[in-house]
């Protein structure tokens, strides 16, 4: 099957499920879509009982899939761009201290206690895993997945000061959990060989820092460009030219395409650069053209991460894990931003409970899938993938589905 058959099926698919979605269920994007590509899937499944055709064709459909290089290396630049473009400039600048240390001693922290306590809950299950390859774990499953939170926020009435919390943390916050999963890979590849604190802090400065200096360079550039014009097809290119050649000499350069992006988005999203660089006409097909894209490409996503069901290998001990580290996932968050809150919180006007919601409200996605899926089998990637599903199925699903009515019952206490 050829890479045009592949994208035209999953495109008629997102067409079909999102149709079903806003006619019938009236679901954020990320929560309709997971829902139904599973109840398709598991429907493909139950029909294979009489005739398997569907499902061998679904099955070859997700096999020709690079999902960790269609998401990681392709998706995600577009998707942070989108939502970065929407994203309040003034308003995560005043949070920009709390929203760093989320980002970054927040990841850090909560992949050593998930690491930790998943070696634990794996050895009382009798399963023996590594503790490298628990770290390993706990690093692909502490960032949130901004393109999970951004949808799902969308229609949740999160105030808007702590909305911005919870999207800039995300924004940025996968940034360093891939630094963080490819230095604790490096050591597990290689587990005889000493890595050298140097050597990690050039990869942190090189991939992090280089990748956000990269996007100011960027962004800057695409508002003197579209400041010297007044056309809103070619400005409306150039914003697409900034993404493509800027994710593609990233890659080349070794640096962090998605911050690059999530800087570039919020430069060329600035109020200031909107008023000077764009005409009413242009900021309006600028803003639809990325909305577009971002409806499209999140449709495509969520489709795929459903129908990821099909390649899992189920094992009831890897499921009973699963459900038992959802509250291990939910904890560990919850223990890593308590402190920095209650620091912030002294100088910040914070929302009441900022804790409660910033825990519940920390979606897990695709980010996490895609980097399970780059384990090798050693690692015990069977294990971890199975692991990693069932949290972010509960995580869209559950936490996604329930953001909403906690914040209004928070209100309500807080009000009383």
């Amino acid at each position: 099957m050829n890479y045009y058959a592949i994208a035209s099926i999953l495109v008629v698919l997102s067409a079909i499920f999102g149709f079903i979605n806003i006619k019938y269920l009236k679901l954020p994007i990320a929560i309709g879509l997971m829902i139904i590509t599973i109840v398709f899937t598991i429907a493909v499944i139950a029909i294979a009982n009489f005739d398997n055709t569907l499902l061998q064709a679904e099955k070859e459909l997700i096999s020709q899939i690079d999902f960790e290089t269609v998401l990681l290396d392709i998706m995600l630049s577009f998707l942070l761009f989108a939502g970065a473009l929407q994203t309040n400039f003034d308003q995560l600048r005043v949070h920009r201290w709390p929203v760093l240390v989320f980002a970054t001693l927040g990841v850090l922290v909560s992949t050593f206690l998930v690491g930790g306590l998943t070696y634990y809950l794996l050895q009382l299950l009798g399963l023996q895993v590594g503790f490298i390859y628990c770290l390993l774990f706990g690093a692909l499953i502490s960032p949130t997945d901004p393109i999970a939170v951004l949808g799902i926020l969308k229609k949740a009435n999160v105030p808007r000061k702590l909305e911005t919390k919870i999207v800039g943390e995300s924004l940025f916050n996968d940034g360093m959990g891939v630094v963080v999963f490819l230095t604790i890979l490096s050591i597990a590849v290689a587990p005889n060989e000493v890595i050298k604190v140097s050597e990690i802090a050039d990869l942190f400065i090189k991939e992090v820092l280089g990748g956000i200096l990269w996007g100011l360079i960027l962004g800057y550039g695409t508002f003197k460009m579209m400041n010297a014009i007044d056309n809103y097809e070619v400005e409306v290119m150039i914003t697409l030219a900034a993404v493509m050649g800027g994710t593609l000499l990233a890659h080349e350069l070794h640096l962090s395409a998605p911050l690059a992006m999530v800087t570039t988005g919020l430069i060329v999203g600035h109020d200031t650069v909107r008023s000077t660089a764009m005409s009413e006409m242009t900021e309006t097909y600028v803003d639809k053209f990325w909305e577009l894209i971002d409806v499209l490409l999140n449709t495509l996503l969520f489709v795929m991460i459903g129908m990821e069901l099909l390649v899992l290998t189920f094992k009831n001990e890897y499921i009973l894990a699963g459900i038992i580290a959802i509250p291990i996932v939910l904890l560990s968050r919850h223990l890593s931003l308590w402190l920095p809150i209650k620091f912030f919180a002294r100088k910040l006007d914070f929302f009441p409970r900022t804790h409660l919601i910033m825990t519940w409200g920390g979606i897990r996605g695709g980010i996490s899938i895609a980097l399970a899926l780059s384990l090798t089998e050693d690692m015990h990637r069977e294990l971890f993938l199975v692991m990693t599903y069932v949290i972010v199925a509960f995580s869209i699903i559950g936490q996604g589905l329930t953001v909403d009515p906690i914040v209004k019952r928070l209100n309500n206490n807080i009000n009383q």
